[in-house]
């Protein structure tokens, strides 16, 4: 293989693993990877994926060999998901998982009843017990068995190890006891002890020991991969979202083909209630698109044509045809799913450690449970109570729940976030925001809408506000100017149809005339209406002068020879942003203006929403300078913004939080994106995030305190071995439960 390590001669590949069955087993497999030349991989236990970086060319062929060899298989992702009625591998290996857990249980409950009430004991009751308990052991267990002898074969130990080795021994000392010892003799009775019994040595049976073992085993990895499945069903719901089918237009007639068959520049029509098919821009028609299955965001959307849509959406109005602007791994939609999943297959530093960890258990484990053997020997105990607490030992130090404690809450975090329009690139970006105490806020189009909008208008004494309103709106509708649009869109919804214009004229930088309703209207600065012989009386001269010195755009407007009045444009500021703000500063965060509007807009902005800091008047390439003299205060900074221009300052950040309805490039550079142009989303990524962070602390505390504690206590005989075996399942199932909390974290906005 070649020896260069550039990321342009390298190459990402995904394999699905199968036959894992604890985090020792994803560590082995890393590290088999690791060993290749200039290959980087990273296994992911609850996903059940590898992510290998090799040198450009890599067969995958060779990554699966490599995974084989060590005992587990490996394929490539599937191109598409398996139809409705094609079972997924992971669904036929919850079945047989399902089977085979029914099956132990049936006949185990008898043997452990037997075990454990004195009066159910009938004469050679040992025997019955065996012939139940034996299916158990070899059919039942084999899994375990399977793995345990493909693991040695390999040099190597894991949780199956130590599940096999204490079930076969249990067995095996049962059946030398019934046959060879005293356990078998008519009339001998035994009961069920929560610790150890030090009495005779072949009098005793462990058959409810070796069959409840493997039961509870069982039932904790059943309920393990199911509770998995469901931690990925909010991506698995993402990616199923998209439509199906799409109506194409071809030379004006309608045909329906499936979505994998829509190409760029392709028309297709979407109909009330049906799904955009893919990111387009609207050629023709009206509606209100739902777009809450990607942004949270519930109240649905005005659009028309030449505004743009995304796939997935929902059209709640009027027909629709689109023009096809992006197809297939290129939408939105396709990208939040790679975005998710990237997140899901990554791993935390706190998640490394507990690899680490798990990693060593397994042999350490066994350490112990000689140790144990040979301590409860050399203190004179029977072989019987000094191989008991050997086998307590070692089935109550799996690793399971190590394994789990982080890779299912990142699973239920991200799917989360991915449902509410937050998207987190990758598992390290949760301990940033947990040491975040400074947000910095670009202004325009994150606090502020970034559009210009009619905000305010003063009519001359004498002057309907009506009429104002309606022969300036009439006369700026047909300028393409954005503030022209804005004043015209702002009357238009105040009174209604706005009259047409005869004779329009665009003075170059100055403004625009025309005839409206018989009227000579001028509309523009106040050195145009002059040119024209109108001057603006002392209010409203005033009204202009106050407008301007916000920070805002005056318009005069006049008509017939005399000023008639002025109307105010504006960036406004979006209704949530206070709100948002708020929820920033309960956080501990200290949020600060950013902007390159002069300080006036920027204090008056600010105090409309609750920031207290404001840093005014900066040239877009300075911004990284500011983010970058904030964390030489000893400030750890969060960056919130949505245009080109804040792309470096996003990078430069701590913690960078692009706004999906910004530009690609800002995207990029981020950690977070907020699919939702709210900056309440802000707030709900925090919150997620250190939520999340705070599930996988949770879980590790619980996984190490759980081992610390029970290994103890199995080597001093305080613990039944099938106890043991019932606790380490329910271990897991704890975290796994406790993860699937996330699923009901719920947004701010």
């Amino acid at each position: 293989m070649t020896t260069e390590t550039d990321p342009v001669t390298t190459s990402t590949v995904e394999l699905q693993i199968g036959g894992m069955t604890c985090a020792s087993c994803a560590g082995r497999i890393e590290r088999k990877l690791n060993k290749l030349d200039d290959v980087t991989a990273s296994v992911n236990y609850a996903t059940e994926k590898a992510t290998v970086t090799a040198p450009f060319g890599t067969d995958p062929q060779d990554l699966i060999t490599v995974v084989e060899q060590t005992g587990y298989t490996a394929t490539l992702p599937a191109a598409e998901p398996p139809s409705s009625e094609e079972e997924a591998p992971q669904d036929r290996e919850l079945t047989a998982l399902r089977q085979r857990l029914i099956g132990s249980a049936v006949l185990a409950v008898p043997v452990i009843l037997l075990a454990m009430v004195p009066a159910l004991q009938f004469d050679y009751w040992g025997f019955a017990s065996l012939v139940l308990a034996t299916p158990v052991v070899f059919w039942a267990g084999w899994p375990f068995h399977r793995a345990t002898w493909t693991n040695l074969r390999h040099g190597a130990a894991t949780m199956d190890t130590l599940i096999s080795v204490g079930t076969l021994s249990a067995w095996l000392w049962s059946v030398v006891a019934l046959f060879f010892g005293t356990a078998g003799d008519r009339g001998m009775t035994h009961a069920f002890e929560l610790t150890i019994s030090r009495s005779d040595g072949l009098g005793s049976i462990y058959l409810e020991v070796a069959a409840g073992v493997i039961t509870f085993i069982l039932m904790g990895r059943y309920f393990e991969k199911r509770s998995k499945r469901r931690a990925g069903d909010a991506l698995r719901a993402l990616l199923e979202l998209g439509a199906k089918e799409v109506a194409v237009l071809r030379g004006g007639t309608e045909v329906r083909i499936p979505v994998e068959e829509l190409s760029v520049g392709d028309e297709f029509v979407v109909r009330p209630g049906e799904k955009v098919a893919t990111d387009g821009v609207i050629t023709s028609g009206t509606s209100a698109i739902d777009a809450s299955m990607l942004t949270g965001e519930s109240v649905p959307v005005e659009v028309g044509e030449g505004d743009a849509v995304t796939g997935a959406t929902v059209n709640e109005g009027g027909r629709l045809v689109v023009r096809a602007t992006r197809v297939g791994s290129d939408t939105q939609l396709a990208q939040m799913a790679q975005l998710v999943e990237d997140a899901q297959s990554g791993k935390a530093e706190v998640q490394r450690l507990a690899d680490t960890v798990s990693g060593v258990f397994v042999p350490v484990a066994i350490a112990i449970a000689v140790a144990t053997l040979g301590a409860w020997l050399g203190a004179g105990f029977p072989v019987s109570a000094a191989f008991t607490a050997a086998v307590a030992v070692l089935i109550i130090a799996c690793p399971c729940a190590l394994g789990l404690a982080t890779p299912t809450a990142l699973l239920v975090g991200t799917g989360r976030g991915a449902q509410m329009g937050v998207l987190i690139k990758g598992p390290e970006i949760l301990e940033a925001t947990r040491t975040v105490d400074t947000i910095v806020l670009d202004k325009t189009g994150t606090v502020t809408s970034g559009a210009m909008a009619l905000v305010d208008s003063v009519p001359a004494k004498g002057v309907d506000r009506t009429d104002l309103l309606r022969l300036a709106g009439a006369l700026e509708h047909a300028s393409e100017h954005p503030i022209a649009q804005a004043i015209a869109k702002g009357a238009a919804a105040e009174v209604g149809d706005l009259p047409g214009v005869e004779g329009f004229d665009n003075v170059q930088g100055q403004g625009v005339t025309g005839v409206v309703d018989g009227h000579a209207v001028v509309a523009g600065r106040e050195s145009l209406l002059a040119d024209w012989a109108m001057a603006l009386d002392g209010e409203l001269a005033a009204a202009k002068a106050a407008a301007e010195a916000e920070g805002r755009t005056a318009i005069a407007v006049g008509w017939d020879g005399q000023a008639r009045g002025v109307l105010v444009v504006s960036d406004t500021v979006k209704p949530t942003s206070a709100e948002a703000i708020a929820g920033l500063k309960k956080l501990g965060l200290t949020p600060v203006l950013l902007t390159g509007d002069n300080r006036a807009v920027a204090e008056q902005v600010a105090a409309e929403v609750g920031i207290d800091e404001v840093i005014a008047e900066v040239m877009p390439a300075d911004k990284v300078d500011v983010v970058t003299r904030l964390q030489g205060a000893g400030k750890v900074v969060a960056m919130v913004g949505d245009g080109v221009n804040d792309a470096p300052a996003l990078a430069q950040a701590d913690l960078g939080l692009a706004m999906g309805t910004g530009t690609d490039v800002a995207i990029e550079a981020a950690d977070i994106t907020l699919v939702r142009g709210d900056l309440r989303a802000a707030v709900d990524a925090i919150r997620l995030s250190r939520k999340t962070l705070g599930t996988i602390k949770a879980n590790l505390f619980w996984a190490f305190a759980y081992n610390t504690a029970a290994i103890p206590l199995a080597a001093l005989g305080l613990l039944n071995p099938m106890l043991a075996g019932a606790a380490m399942a329910l271990s897991s199932v704890f975290v796994v439960s406790n993860s699937l909390r996330l699923r009901a974290f719920r947004a701010s906005a």
